[in-house]
């Protein structure tokens, strides 16, 4: 007896000598896969955190990540930044990371979701910016013009009761009740702007909605049902979806289900669901339940329904692995071949983890990210008051504008020479060229001005142009599109100020994630964004200088 207990002993201690040991680490992968789960994402961090903290191992640490948590982006971006590449295959190694980062948006709805949250709010945000910057621009310069057209008609001080009234309603509303007054002094072109604006006012309805579904909370409904189609948690579905009746947390309770091995409520939770749509998905799912449950004739019927809807890999891919289980090689091979020609890469992505167990031997439909967004703005519903009366008061302004822009031509007016306000009543006549009366006098009518007083009056006017062309430049030099802004170009100022207010947003806002994702998730895009902040400041300043030449202070 001791003898075969030595034999036993020494066969055991051979066997672990000579095989590969398993890790913890493969322990933890094996058993996460056996539950369909594909991502682990805390212990990503980790290993992304490792990789940081020793450098001469971080190589190794990230791929072991990947490995972890294949749709990750953080994952490969930490690779694309890990120090600088010290060869040319190294560059495009590199190079190969950030595309595969980016692709894994794709898959990652959380990060695709912050990503879109982040630059949706920048967009608005800093339109909105860019808008309030030409109010305050403008305003000083068309004052006057206001100023002596109420002095003129004490009936256009009613103007003022536009920006008095919408400031009632919010900030934004009064800037476009001030921008209302303002664009009336624009010139014709540069009244587009003002259309624009308040174009974003009958969009608000829109616009508020996915500004409120990125603004609130994810509920759990949305978390849970999110976690078991990315393959990262079954647990909370357990607790978060299963008394929900809305099809895409039932479908996902059921996947969670059927992965836990309460493969009767997968079951009966898939056959409630026909009818509801995605017929595909809950006809492949069942068969999959019915297959881990022993129902090998149930699940081919299932599958083969499936195709009927429409044909798909992971159904063909199924079928072909339930029939060669049962040593029917031809049409396995038949159905597998299929599969391939319909999706080459998510077959070959259900093989690479295949295995006995029911969960990786045959492979599972999720809901597509679509389902996601719907159902995240769903949750968002955004109060009729806040939708209705951006809406309601953009109609009136845009109707309003139009009528009073035709009726309003003969308002008051700046000199271009000299910049003193006129009209053509205080004028007595209509004048030439956009000049008052004194510069008409000054130029055109020579022979009645002696020749220190034309001198004076012309060193008066270069040192005003000189002023103003200074002034445009150190603008242009600060803020690209202010310059053109104060010249009077005011599409051509938002079209460039736009885009750099964009680049200068986007860092704040990355630093404050939506859905509690790293503080530092969306790096890489404040990176990118000063791509456009450089080219607008170059563009500004070449073009006020070759605008001053053409003229236009």
């Amino acid at each position: 007896m001791r003898v075969l207990t030595l034999w036993v002993f020494l066969l055991g201690f051979w066997c672990c000598c000579g095989t590969a040991p398993c890790t913890a680490e493969e322990d933890l992968l094996e058993a996460r896969l056996n539950k369909g789960l594909s991502n682990t994402d805390p212990y990503a961090y980790l290993l992304i955190e490792k990789a940081h903290k020793e450098d001469s191992r971080a190589k190794e640490y990230l791929l072991l990540a990947q490995k972890y948590s294949p749709d990750l982006p953080a994952v490969y971006f930490a690779s694309a930044a890990r120090g600088l590449p010290r060869s040319l295959h190294e560059a495009l190694e590199r190079i190969d990371y950030f595309v595969q980062g980016g692709e894994a948006y794709a898959r990652n709805f959380w990060w695709l979701f912050d990503l879109s949250g982040l630059l949706f709010l920048s967009v608005i945000t800093s339109f909105a910016l860019s808008l309030c910057v030409i109010i305050a621009m403008r305003v000083p310069m068309e004052y006057g013009l206001l100023s002596h057209d109420i002095k003129e008609d004490r009936k256009k001080a009613l103007l003022l009761a536009v920006p008095l009234l919408l400031s009632f309603f919010g900030f934004f509303l009064f800037a476009a009740g001030t921008l209302f007054v303002l664009g009336l002094y624009f010139r014709p072109r540069e009244r587009t702007l003002v259309y624009c604006a308040f174009l974003s006012l009958l969009l608000w309805p829109a616009l508020a909605q996915y500004a409120y579904t990125f603004h609130s909370s994810p509920s759990p409904e949305l978390r849970g049902t999110v976690a078991v189609n990315e393959g990262r948690d079954n647990s909370y579905a357990f607790l978060a979806l299963s008394q929900s009746r809305d099809f895409a947390p039932a479908f996902s309770y059921a996947l969670a289900a059927k992965r836990e091995g309460q493969y009767a409520e997968a079951v009966n939770r898939y056959k409630s669901l026909l009818g509801k749509g995605h017929d595909v998905l809950v006809y492949t799912n069942l068969g999959n339940a019915y297959y881990a449950a022993n129902d090998t004739e149930a699940a081919k019927e299932a599958y083969r329904k499936a195709l009927s809807i429409e044909p798909r890999a992971a159904a063909s891919y199924n079928l072909s692995q339930v029939l060669r289980a049962a040593l029917d090689f031809s049409q396995g091979s038949e159905y597998f071949l299929a599969a391939a020609k319909l999706d080459r890469g998510a077959v070959s992505r259900f093989a690479s983890v295949t295995s006995s167990n029911p969960n990786r031997f045959v492979a599972d439909e999720l809901l597509p990210m679509s389902v996601f967004w719907e159902y995240a703005k769903k949750e968002s519903p955004v109060p009729a008051s806040l939708s209705l009366i951006p809406f309601v008061s953009g109609l009136i302004l845009i109707l309003a504008f139009s009528f009073l822009s035709k009726r309003l031509r003969e308002g008051s007016r700046r000199c271009k020479r000299c910049g003193r306000v006129y009209c053509s009543a205080c004028a007595g006549s209509r004048t030439w060229g956009g000049m008052c009366a004194q510069c008409y006098k000054f130029f055109v009518r020579v022979d009645e001005l002696d020749s220190r007083e034309r001198i004076s009056r012309l060193m008066s006017l270069h040192q005003r142009q000189t002023r103003r062309r200074r002034t445009a430049k150190v603008l242009s030099s600060l803020f690209p599109g202010t310059g053109q802004i104060y010249a009077g170009r005011l599409i051509t100022g938002l079209l460039l100020l736009w885009p750099f207010l964009f680049s200068l947003t986007v860092p704040v806002l990355s630093r404050h994630p939506f859905v509690g994702l790293s503080p530092f998730a969306q790096n890489w895009v404040a990176l990118l964004c000063g791509i456009p902040a450089v080219f607008a400041y170059l563009f500004s300043i070449s073009h006020i200088r070759k605008g001053i030449q053409r003229g236009w202070l």
